[in-house]
């Protein structure tokens, strides 16, 4: 089975660089509250770590 992460965007992307808000529209994150279920992949780990201080993440298994 493949792992799953479970992002949910905690904090709002207003006064964020347009970096931070570009990785956050490329995993689908758009507004506070919303939650997406993404493969654990090393790249998404990356976007992950870009912006994790406005995120929550837990894993989960598929």
């Amino acid at each position: 089975m493949s792992k799953m992460l479970l992002i949910t965007l905690t904090k709002s992307m207003i006064t964020r660089p347009e970096k931070h808000r570009k990785v956050l529209r490329g995993m689908g994150l758009t507004r506070v509250g919303r939650t997406v279920k993404l493969e654990d992949t090393p790249s998404i780990r990356g976007m992950i770590f870009k912006v994790e201080h406005m995120l929550a993440v837990e894993e989960t298994e598929s």
